[in-house]
C-alpha cells in the first residue's frame, strides 16, 4: 500500500452546482476508491462569483485563492460535469475562467487533466466534452489522451444519491490510469 504523502494528487472538480449532483456523486465515489496509488479530493464550485475582472485583484477573493491553490497543488485535474444546453455549464466555465489567469500563466498550465461527462440519456455529454477539450487546451492543460469518458443514463447507476455503478467505475478506472500515467510521465520528466 502506498503512503499517503507518495500518493498522486487528484483534485475532482465537479461542474454542477445542485445539491444532489450527479458529477458530485461520482466523484465522491471515486475519492472513497481511489486507485491504490492515488488520492482524490473533490473541489465543488458554489461559492465562486461570476467572473470580474475588476475583482480579479492582489490579494485574491478567498474562494478563488482557494480554488486555484488546490488546482496548483495537485498533480493532475478531473473535471466531472453535465451537459447543458449542447455546452458546458455556466459554474465550470466560470470557474476555469478564474483559474485561466493570469493569461498564459495560469494555475492549470500542464497539469493533466481529464474530462468525465455524465448525462440522464444517451446521448448528452459529448458536446460538453470537446468545449473543455477547447478551454483546458487554451489554459495550457495537458487533456489526458485517450478514452473520452461519458456516463450516460447516469441515474440508472445511482442508489440513493449515490454512484454505485461498478461497471461504470470500472471503466472510469481506466482514464484514471491514463491520468496517473501522464502525471507520472512529467514527474519522470522534472527529475
Amino acid at each position: 500500500m502506498m503512503d499517503k504523502s507518495q500518493a498522486i494528487r487528484i483534485l475532482g472538480i465537479s461542474g454542477s452546482l445542485r445539491s444532489a449532483s450527479f458529477s458530485t456523486a461520482l466523484l465522491n465515489a471515486l475519492e472513497e476508491h481511489p486507485l491504490p496509488k492515488m488520492a482524490i479530493s473533490v473541489r465543488t464550485l458554489e461559492d465562486i462569483p461570476f467572473y470580474n475582472e475588476d475583482l480579479d485583484v492582489q490579494p485574491a477573493l478567498p474562494p478563488i485563492a482557494d480554488f486555484r491553490s488546490k488546482v496548483a497543488g495537485s498533480d493532475g485535474i478531473v473535471i466531472a460535469t453535465p451537459e447543458y444546453n449542447h455546452g458546458v455549464p455556466g459554474g465550470v466555465k466560470n470557474a476555469l475562467d478564474w483559474a485561466s489567469r493570469p493569461a498564459f500563466a495560469s494555475c492549470f498550465q500542464g497539469k493533466p487533466v481529464l474530462i468525465i461527462n455524465s448525462a440522464p440519456a444517451f446521448t448528452d455529454g459529448v458536446r460538453a466534452q470537446y468545449q473543455l477539450r477547447e478551454t483546458s487546451s487554451f489554459m495550457l492543460a495537458h487533456i489526458v489522451p485517450g478514452l473520452e469518458i461519458v456516463v450516460a443514463g447516469v441515474i440508472a447507476r445511482m442508489s440513493q444519491g449515490r454512484f454505485t455503478d461498478e461497471e461504470s467505475l470500472a471503466f472510469i478506472a481506466t482514464g484514471l490510469n491514463r491520468l496517473c500515467e501522464e502525471v507520472l510521465s512529467q514527474q519522470a520528466v522534472a527529475r
